[in-house]
């Protein structure tokens, strides 16, 4: 529930006041003077749903927007609020959409100040380092509940989408210079565990399952940032808290985050810059994602007039927007070439290991898994270790079958390989007579 305070010059009082009365709203008149100017000051309750349709009819109406105070309330009784909630909350002007000034003062209040933005940047990074390297799902998550990252990239999005470069700037500078802090603060938490020997620095750190799901972009991996993107838009677009949203977005950035400074601290360059690529890929999937969700529920820039493409175009905002597009769609393009690399590579591993199975001196044998993992976790990298799982009679010896899978896949996908096999002894019961 919202109130809404306007401030109506005296000539214009009975415009607004038509306007309110169509609208079926209750309101409160108060003669007030303002720089010389005699009016009325008329306050009136509103679903937060129905408060930028009613600041629009004002000022279709002539009445400027000088002094208007929108604030939040618990609830409100007045003889006809009943009707309004109907209206726009379940009924035939449902929406819940929020007001353009309101998103972008949502937005604003979201971001802490720089200090504590930085801080929280440091600790989470510092958490997310020590979860990854202990291989620990409920650190990790930890250290995405306390990060702040949601407030930079939904306060970006807004800015773009309203044409508020003050808002584009401070946002996307805290976006990227938080992820620059929260990789040399993982940079420097991890070598220092490394140098200190808590940690063995012969430890392969892509065989730990939290950096290794996090040291190349996947389509699942983006889809988790895109999914991000338009959570936060929607929560902070509408009535729904956007607190847990920014869990989700911090899913798609801080680990990733970390693993590039775990992979700069081991000197593992295609660990680094596969996570970095991830963070790149993620960051930017958030953003677009985000900016086609405001769209999508109408936000535009004040000056926006509907129609008119070349109108628009003759502004600056069409300009940035043309450029961030371009931008985004150029990490995408760097992240999407690197997944087709990963995703044929990989179909073409599992087909050659069931050809091979596909043999009759491997007839009882039954294929249960592959893992495929490039070494140094970098998708560029020559060299592959694929890991075959099968399930074999007990104790059965089958010598050939590692050498046999190495040349297959070798030939088939022209990279050098180390081929793994782990088997699974079955031991059958006789069937019954």
């Amino acid at each position: 529930m919202r109130r809404i305070e306007v401030f109506v010059p005296e000539d214009r009082c009975a415009d607004a006041l038509a306007v309110l009365d169509d609208e079926g709203i209750d309101y409160v008149r108060t003669a007030e003077s303002g720089d010389g100017v005699d009016g009325e000051l008329i306050t009136f309750p509103l679903p937060a749903q129905a408060v930028e349709s009613v600041l629009t009819a004002l000022d279709e109406a002539g009445i400027d927007d000088d002094f208007v105070v929108v604030s939040s309330i618990e609830t409100a009784r007045t003889p006809r609020i009943d009707d309004l909630e109907d209206r726009y909350v379940n009924g035939r002007a449902e929406d819940d959409s929020i007001a353009h000034a309101e998103i972008r003062a949502r937005a604003l209040e979201m971001t802490p100040g720089r200090l504590t933005y930085y801080a929280m940047t440091v600790i989470s990074a510092i958490v997310a380092t020590a979860g990854l390297l202990l291989d620990s799902p409920a650190i990790v998550v930890g250290s995405m509940v306390i990060a702040p990252q949601v407030s930079a990239a939904l306060t970006g999005t807004v800015g773009l989408v309203l044409d508020d470069r003050e808002m584009v700037v401070d946002g996307l500078a805290s976006l990227v210079l938080g992820l620059g802090v929260a990789i040399g603060s993982a940079f420097v938490f991890a070598w220092l565990v490394q140098f200190g020997g808590f940690v063995p620095s012969t430890i392969d750190i892509t065989a730990i399952a939290q950096v290794q799901n996090r040291i190349s972009p996947g389509l699942l991996t983006i889809i988790v940032g895109i999914g991000a993107g338009a959570a936060g838009a929607f929560g902070l677009a509408t009535a729904i808290p956007v607190s847990l949203v920014g869990v989700m977005i911090a899913v798609a950035l801080i680990p990733a985050a970390a693993a590039v400074g775990i992979g700069a601290a081991w000197g593992d360059a295609p660990v680094a810059i596969g996570a970095f690529l991830l963070v790149a890929v993620n960051a930017t999937s958030i953003l677009l994602s985000g900016l086609a969700v405001f769209w999508y529920l109408g936000y535009r820039p004040d000056d926006w007039t509907p129609g008119s493409v070349r109108e628009n175009r003759s502004g600056h905002w069409f300009d940035t927007l043309a450029v961030a597009v371009v931008l985004g769609v150029v990490v995408l393009s760097v992240g999407g070439v690197a997944l087709g690399q990963y995703v044929l590579y990989e179909n073409a591993v599992n087909d050659e290991v069931r050809t091979v199975l596909d043999d009759e001196e491997y007839d009882d044998l039954e294929l249960v898994e592959v893992r495929t993992e490039f070494v140094g976790g970098g998708v560029g990298s020559d060299e592959s270790e694929v890991t075959v799982v099968v399930q074999r009679p007990a104790d059965a010896p089958y010598p050939n079958l590692g050498g046999d899978l190495e040349s297959s896949v070798s030939e088939r996908t022209d990279r050098d390989v180390a081929i793994v096999v782990e088997y699974v002894d079955a031991d059958r019961s006789p069937e019954p007579s």
